[in-house]
């Protein structure tokens, strides 16, 4: 495949939000649940704390879907997601299909089940999300979608192909299905601070969790259940967590990409080889043929100050957004602020009965709802650039070298390996800006 940057900007086509409004009406947990002609089976792929929520997401935005088949390389992983499952949506769980292994999402896809939920750890989604759409599959898949250029060009083709065939694919970029934020956002993309002149993006966070390791893993049994610290599993934070600041940086600016990227970052801290070979932190510059600059930074750093949120100034204002404050504001020549943000939590989410449910249940509401209107959403285009950003920011960070957006798409260092077994010996070594190559 011959790819560039402007046959990337030609096939991806202009940036959309989802628009279809849900039609149907909230499901209590307990009520009774019959199957039909017009019910909606669901399998799970990947069953860990995020494919959970999904499922249970996914059961709540429909009064006719029920679960009917799970898979995960991990047998105790089905059924520690299945336990969680069953007991907020009793009624609605209806198994028929226990799949383990890593052949286990092929036969979930052809299997007797309408929509899949993606949620296995990023390096596996390429192949996982080109089975479901060539099985006609409608499909969540959450974030992010690659780990490497080569995948990153699957995934592309692959939601092209969905559009061709009229599948509706929502993916995990939850805060595009934020009210606050689709509010927010129209107005910078409406002109409300007038052009942007510079932009800024955090994800400063402390660590996250990590399994000890049993006597009877073997060492990429090991790995799989620490995907997060290898970097040719999750794409390293800035790909896995951190694309979510890239994501609104991106939005933002019009889903327009950068012209050119500068990237930073290393092992301060997280040094234990528990920690694989992944990062702590990272900078990156991305540089727009307009002039505008956008600066994002991201850490995992314990007892640091945290930040979540972007920042765009323009010629006529400044718009903030704090994912940690709720803040959503703009100050200057058309001073703005929301204030009708309703919040959840999780099980608050599950047992509303308005129509504004929280951004994760949000993207269920709509995804489902486009398969009762058969009117299709595909989040392919702008979710792909979004990954692209992330993955040259890292590109530019492990190398130390500027590069191009074009150069990010094409490149063809492949991370992670075709074919592996439980007993596969896999790594990669930690990236040093200045000798680690970019290919």
């Amino acid at each position: 495949m011959n790819f560039t940057r402007r046959s990337f900007i030609k096939t991806a086509g202009a940036a959309t939000l989802a628009s279809v409004i849900p039609t149907t009406n909230i499901l209590s947990a307990e009520s009774p649940w019959v199957a039909n002609s017009n019910t909606l089976k669901i399998g799970l792929i990947g069953c860990g704390g995020r494919g959970t929520g999904a499922a249970m997401e996914a059961l709540n935005a429909d009064e006719n879907v029920v679960l009917v088949a799970m898979a995960d390389a991990f047998a105790d992983q089905i059924e520690s997601s299945l336990k969680t499952i069953k007991e907020k949506f009793p009624q609605k769980v209806k198994i028929a299909n226990k799949f383990v292994g890593f052949d286990a999402y092929q036969k979930l896809v052809d299997s007797d089940v309408d929509v899949v939920l993606l949620a296995a750890p990023p390096a596996f989604r390429p192949s996982h999300l080109e089975a479901a759409v060539n099985a006609g599959k409608h499909i969540f898949c959450e974030k992010p979608f690659a780990v490497d250029g080569p995948g990153l060009r699957r995934v592309i083709m692959a939601a092209q192909k969905a559009r061709e065939k009229s599948i509706s694919l929502v993916c995990g970029f939850c805060w595009r299905y934020h009210q606050p934020k689709r509010e927010t956002f129209n107005r910078v993309l409406d002109g409300q601070i007038g052009t942007i002149l510079s932009a800024e993006a955090t994800y400063d966070t402390g660590e996250l969790w990590f399994k000890e390791r049993k006597n009877s893993w073997t060492d990429m049994e090991f790995k799989l259940r620490n995907w997060l610290y290898y970097n040719w599993l999750s794409g390293d934070h800035i790909v896995e967590q951190a694309i979510h600041s890239i994501d609104m940086l991106q939005w933002g600016m019009g889903d327009v990409l950068p012209v050119r990227v500068v990237g930073t970052g290393g092992r301060q801290k997280r040094t234990d080889p528990k920690y694989g070979n992944v990062y702590d932190h990272f900078s990156v510059v991305y540089e727009y043929a307009s002039g505008a600059k956008a600066y994002m930074r991201c850490r995992q750093q314990n007892n640091t100050t945290p930040a979540y949120g972007v920042e765009f100034v323009g010629n006529e204002g400044r718009c903030l957004v704090d994912c940690r404050t709720g803040e959503h504001s703009i100050i200057g020549k058309n001073p703005w602020k929301y204030s009708d943000e309703t919040k959840f939590t999780d099980d608050q989410a599950y047992k509303s009965k308005t129509v504004s449910r929280g951004m994760y249940q949000a993207e269920h509401d709509e995804l489902f709802a486009s398969i009762r209107n058969n009117s299709p959403i595909n989040d392919g285009e702008w979710a792909t650039r979004s990954n692209l950003l992330a993955l040259a920011g890292r590109m530019s960070a492990y190398s130390g070298q500027a590069i191009s957006l074009e150069q990010a798409l094409c490149s063809t260092e492949k991370f992670f390996p075709d074919d592996i077994t439980f007993d596969t010996k896999y790594d990669l070594p930690i990236a040093i800006p200045g000798e680690t190559s970019f290919k």
